[in-house]
């Protein structure tokens, strides 16, 4: 069994880690008597604590130590031009100084802006609002389940939709079933039999999938490039065989293009593809950096929620659904994306491809075999994204979450806290092994991972032999 114990560096780490940010430690303390873990999204509430941020600009923040810290995580991917990026932050200061962004509980032009890019931009025949991406994918299976009045959800081994009850199976790999486990407790154990498991990027298992289980599944949730997965792009038989069966059988294809969307291009990566599904759901990049998500897609579908189809389908928006200030950003950005799509994607998908080359060659000439997803494929022309794995065997291919999650497969502790933690002594955070580019990074901060990794592979090294 290929396992390394990183019991003793992640404590030599965490004591260097304490003294490196004494401040973020102390405000750790302070956060974990009234906060669950000391904050509220467990991924951002690394150990032994995170850095307390005070500032962000571009591709760096400050902490509350002083520290200037080179940052890949860019607002869990969703940053395209960097944090605050002065385009949209003096849109929204205007709009404030004007009186206008927080008049939440009415309607405005801007909406139907955003609306009209969106649809525009996927050949979407209509879209409604939401403020995070998994009541978006949760609604868009609602749809989907309302329509073909079937129970069975199907999705892939390692996707994660967000937390709701469809979504909160399959994500995490577990030793004695793989992807094919509920991820809480609270929920009937009628939830996890109505949501099939299958395999990432795997034409023939989708097929016997449908052919066992077609005529009760309502939809095939996927996402054209996984992001926590493993920053692994679909396949174009993959994506064109989910378009094929489900067709077929007569369920719901959904995109889950959270991450992918606007992404790879100024609009839906299944464009690039040729695959038109009949829902798609957005978030991330397309709010500029404020809670904006969407669900777009097929009129027929969508119309459950309105007048027109009796609204069947309580998709009937919250408080802050379509708030003015974050609609705002999202037309500011999207417009920006559109207008200057010929320069952004090539810039960031050239600085991305530069970011999985250095990780690769540096973490070699340190003697520590270390291999990068988020390459572009046949679809992709180009990619911003990339996550660093620790394979025990260099010939694995990391084409499928069950290779990059399986612990006797590839060394995930070493990339998701080991990594994390001697790289944020270097100034530089990082998760899971990277993250995204923006058009805030440069080829020096390229440089400056370099130079990190090094130092860190270094650090690490000792421990492994």
């Amino acid at each position: 069994m290929n396992r390394r114990d990183h019991t003793q560096l992640l404590a030599h780490l965490s004591e260097e880690y304490r003294r490196h940010s004494p401040t973020s430690a102390a405000l750790q303390e302070r956060a974990e008597k009234h906060l669950v873990d000391g904050g509220s999204h467990s991924l951002r509430l690394i150990e032994p604590f995170p850095p307390r941020i005070a500032a962000a600009k571009g591709a760096h923040v400050h902490d509350e130590d002083g520290h200037r810290i080179l940052d890949f995580w860019q607002g869990h991917y969703a940053n395209i031009l960097g944090h605050n990026a002065e385009i949209i932050t003096s849109v929204l200061a205007d709009a404030f100084h004007e009186r206008l962004g927080l008049q939440t509980g009415f309607t405005e032009r801007t909406q139907i802006e955003v609306a009209e890019i969106v649809c525009r931009q996927t050949n979407a025949d209509k879209v409604r609002f939401t403020t995070s991406g998994a009541l978006a994918t949760m609604y868009a299976v609602l749809l989907a389940r309302a329509h073909t009045g079937r129970e069975l959800v199907l999705k892939v081994g390692g996707g994660w939709h967000g937390g709701h009850p469809w979504g909160l199976k399959g994500v995490n790999f577990f030793a004695a079933d793989g992807f094919n486990r509920m991820e809480t407790l609270g929920f009937p154990s009628v939830v996890g039999e109505q949501v099939l498991v299958t395999r990432f990027n795997d034409p023939d298992r989708l097929r016997e999938d449908f052919r066992q289980f077609g005529d009760r599944i309502a939809c095939f949730i996927v996402e054209p490039f996984m992001g926590r997965g493993g920053f692994i792009p679909a396949s174009s038989e993959y994506l064109r065989t989910a378009r094929q069966v489900t067709e077929q059988y007569g369920a719901v294809l959904i995109f889950d293009e959270v991450i992918s969307g606007f992404r790879f291009r100024a609009g839906d990566a299944a464009a690039l593809y040729n695959v038109q599904p009949d829902l798609a759901t957005y978030g991330k990049v397309m709010g500029g950096g404020m809670p904006v998500a969407a669900v777009a897609g097929r009129a027929a579908l969508l119309n459950q929620v309105g007048r027109s189809g009796g609204s069947v389908v309580k998709f009937s928006g919250g408080t802050y659904s379509g708030h003015p200030a974050s609609l705002l950003a999202a037309k500011t950005l999207l417009a920006y994306l559109v207008e200057h799509e010929a320069e952004v994607y090539p810039r960031i998908a050239a600085l991305g491809q530069s970011a999985r080359q250095t990780l690769e060659a540096v973490f070699a000439e340190e003697g520590i075999f270390a291999r990068c997803t988020g390459y572009p494929n046949d679809a992709l022309p180009g990619s911003s994204m990339a996550m660093l794995h620790f394979p025990y065997d260099e010939r694995l291919a990391l084409d499928a979450p069950e290779a990059v999650y399986d612990p006797d497969l590839c060394d995930a502790t070493l990339r998701d806290q080991v990594l994390q933690l001697a790289l944020l002594l270097e100034d530089v955070h990082v998760v899971h092994g990277l993250g995204a580019l923006s058009t805030a990074h440069t080829e020096a901060d390229i440089e400056t991972l370099r130079e990190a990794c090094r130092r860190a592979a270094r650090r690490i090294k000792p421990y492994l032999q």
